[in-house]
Formats: C-alpha cells, structure tokens, sequence
C-alpha cells in the first residue's frame, strides 16, 4: 500500500527554537527591558516591554516595542522554515513571544489611529492562530 502525501494541506505549523536563558529570566522576574537588553532576539522580552507601556497609557511606545518583537519574531519565523503562511502554534510557548508581540502591536496600531495597520495585525495573529487570537482578545 502507497502512502500519499495530501496535495491540499497547507504548510507545516512553524515552531520558534526556545531561548531558555531569556525565557527563565522572565519567569523570574527580570525587567523585561534587561532581559531584551541582554537577549534582543527574544520577541518575549518585547511583548512584557509592549503590554507594560500600554498598560502604563504610552501607545507609541507600546507600539515601537511591539513591531520591534515582531520583526525579530518573523526574521525567527523564516529561519524555522516559515514561508509568510501557515499555522503558527500558540500551544508552542516559544511562539507566544511574537504572537504577543503581533497582538501588541495591532492593540496599539488602533490606539493611535493607525485602523489599516491594526486590521492587516488582527488578521495576521487570527489566521496565524486561532488559539492565540482566542486568548488574547478574549473572543
């Protein structure tokens, strides 16, 4: 019997490698500004900074923190194989540093306006992952 590969499946979910030293400062209770000081490949560090400022009532800064981790998350995207589609896991805990980070950045695209950059943003977190989307918006 031949096994076929199905023609119609998109692409593989794509797995982000995991930065332990940066994750487990985080989870200690590092700044997050120290942690992407010492690691600023990890899209992490950038969601705490990002949700942080929002927090605190700065969306612009919000805003450059978020597409900061998101443009270190999609150069990471790449290296694993991401082709710009496909499934990218929020059960994967390496991966929710930039799905944070994406989720960020389109919260503080809205707050200042920017309507096209937040919509382009949501679709991308919610074709990305469902899952994430769920999560982080609460829908």
């Amino acid at each position: 019997m031949e096994s076929h590969e199905n023609l119609l499946a998109g692409p593989p979910p794509t797995l982000l490698p995991d930065l332990p030293e940066a994750r487990e400062a985080l989870e200690s209770g590092a700044k997050a500004s120290d942690v992407a000081a010492s690691f600023p490949a990890h899209p992490a560090a950038w969601a705490a900074l990002a949700e942080e400022y929002f927090a605190s009532g700065h969306a612009v800064t919000s805003y450059a923190f978020a597409r900061t981790g998101y443009h270190r998350g999609l150069d990471q995207l790449r290296r694993a194989g991401w082709k710009g589609h496909g499934p990218i896991p929020w059960e994967h805990e390496p991966n929710r540093g930039f799905l944070r980070c994406l989720y960020a950045l389109a919260r503080a695209a809205q707050s200042i306006g920017e309507k096209d950059e937040a919509e382009r943003c949501m679709t991308f977190l919610k074709d990305s992952s469902a899952e994430a989307h769920a999560a982080l918006t609460g829908r």
